[in-house]
């Protein structure tokens, strides 16, 4: 079997497909990109993708190391996100070719069904408890929200009591009925942190996400000394190397690697070893589409420290598409009782339709981000 050719789409809501085509007819499709770089990344997955064609697409491992180390620079967001995508197309073309899915190729499953939770609330979240009401209904119990909007390196007791009322209000109207995680976002500065996370410890959030930014990685283990609250950490790194520093200090009691970013089920299912290794538990990073998800749930069915897994069905960054609706075979993602099976179907599990993503690729929006700013008029953490 030999790659012949590859294509990417990129859709509304803000996500890229790739498309990898072979002489045998078996086609793989991959989730390559970065949230508000999708023109950049697809340059860098054209660029490394031009060198797999006339290749066999079989051999995952020294495509994924040639991609990696035959360059003199290397790592990063983009260069990372565009591996993910291709390792996530080719192993999708390795578990159709077998006939079987690709989490039976990693060793086979540990479990049947993976938890999963919802995003609530958005950027300056409202009517939170309304919507946990009506998820709940759909048998979802679990959730994340932003934890504040933007705050200073060293702001007022009010910003602190404004971010933990909030949570609160869901925890007095709501109980214990439902579980959340907080997303601080990177909004939260060293010197707030460890005095917000004091603060919100009488709630009980499940986890924090993100309690500094990635590059302040040294305050994980000084910050998780002085909360009991669970830290999370790792959607803003991209490769086992950047998580074996953060295992190696301390602090976070679950990673939350990024199959669109962390170079793809072959780096990621390796993450998920170091980190089991370490008593640290799996999350992955998932607010993408269907191949994303689908990429993320292989990894969970093996990886037996995987306990949460983020999608995106019904999050606020959706407009002009739903998870689904790129999906020929929606009902295996299902969620039941707050889980979805294991995926069923070989390769990723995800049929595409590649009619709808044709027909979406012609009018494709450049989704970026919004650029918040402080009082003062400096630049605020997003």
């Amino acid at each position: 079997m030999k790659i012949t050719r590859f294509e990417t789409f990129r859709v509304a809501p803000r996500w890229m497909f790739l498309k990898i085509e072979t002489d045998e007819g078996i086609n793989g499709w991959g989730e390559p990109v970065l949230e508000g770089r999708a023109r950049t990344i697809e340059t860098a997955v054209h660029e490394l993708c031009e060198t797999l064609v006339g290749q066999d697409p079989s051999r995952i491992n020294d495509h994924w190391q040639t991609m990696y180390r035959s360059h003199f620079y290397r790592g990063g967001a983009v260069l990372m996100s565009a591996i993910a995508g291709i390792d996530q197309a080719l192993w999708d073309i390795k578990g159709k070719s077998l006939g079987v899915p690709v989490y039976e190729l990693l060793g086979g499953k540990v479990r049947e069904r993976m938890k999963v939770y919802s995003w609530v609330g958005g950027d300056r979240p409202a009517d939170i408890v309304g919507q946990m009401e009506q998820l709940l209904a759909a048998g979802i119990d679990t959730f994340k929200l932003n934890g504040c909007e933007e705050m200073r390196m060293l702001d007022s007791p009010r910003a602190v009591s404004a971010a933990v009322a909030k949570v609160e209000k869901v925890r007095e109207l709501l109980g214990d009925k439902v579980d959340f995680g907080l997303d601080f976002h990177g909004r939260v500065a060293a010197p707030m942190a460890k005095s917000l996370l004091r603060a919100l410890e009488p709630v009980r959030p499940l986890f924090v996400e993100e309690p500094v930014l990635a590059e302040q990685a040294e305050y994980y283990p000084r910050l998780a000394a002085s909360t009991s609250i669970p830290l999370a950490a790792g959607e803003r790194m991209y490769s086992r190397f950047e998580f074996k520093k953060v295992f190696e200090a301390g602090g976070i009691a679950i990673a939350q690697p990024d199959l669109s970013h962390a170079g793809g089920i072959t780096e990621c299912h390796k993450i998920a070893a170091m980190a089991e290794a370490y008593d640290v538990a799996l999350a992955p990073h998932c607010p993408l589409g269907p191949v994303a998800l689908a990429a993320c749930l292989q990894v969970d069915m093996v990886a037996h420290n995987a306990q949460l897994q983020e999608q995106s069905m019904g999050i606020h960054y959706n407009k002009g598409a739903e998870l689904l609706d790129y999906v020929r075979n929606p009902e295996d993602f299902r969620i039941q009782d707050g889980c979805i099976a294991a995926l069923p179907r070989p390769g990723l599990g995800v049929e595409v339709d590649e009619e709808r993503v044709r027909h979406a690729a012609k009018n494709a929006p450049d989704w970026h981000n919004p650029v918040w700013r402080h009082a003062d008029g400096s630049v605020a953490e997003w």
